[in-house]
């Protein structure tokens, strides 16, 4: 698959999202007349976590340990005092 017609679009959309992620360029064709290419991004927009860099960030602003029950429970209190006590 090449090309993909404006008509298309919506019962293809699966297909041209996997020959997206394949990185495959397809032509957008309208009334006969090849009217743009439709191509995968290049540049991978996620960056990779670097744990070197965040321990140097922890270490910097000198973060307390908090155990899971004590971050839950700052949670709970946050939401409390935001929305009240009415919330499920």
């Amino acid at each position: 698959m090449n090309y993909i017609t404006t008509t298309n679009l919506r019962t293809q959309s699966s297909q041209l999202v996997a020959y997206l992620k394949k990185g495959t360029a397809i032509s957008l064709i309208h009334r006969s007349k090849i009217i743009g290419v439709i191509q995968p991004i290049q540049d991978d927009l996620t960056k990779p976590f670097n744990d070197e860099k965040f321990d140097r960030l922890v270490k910097r602003f000198n973060l307390p340990n908090t155990t899971s029950t004590q971050r839950q429970q700052r949670y709970e209190s946050h939401l409390l005092k935001k929305y009240g006590q009415d919330i499920s």
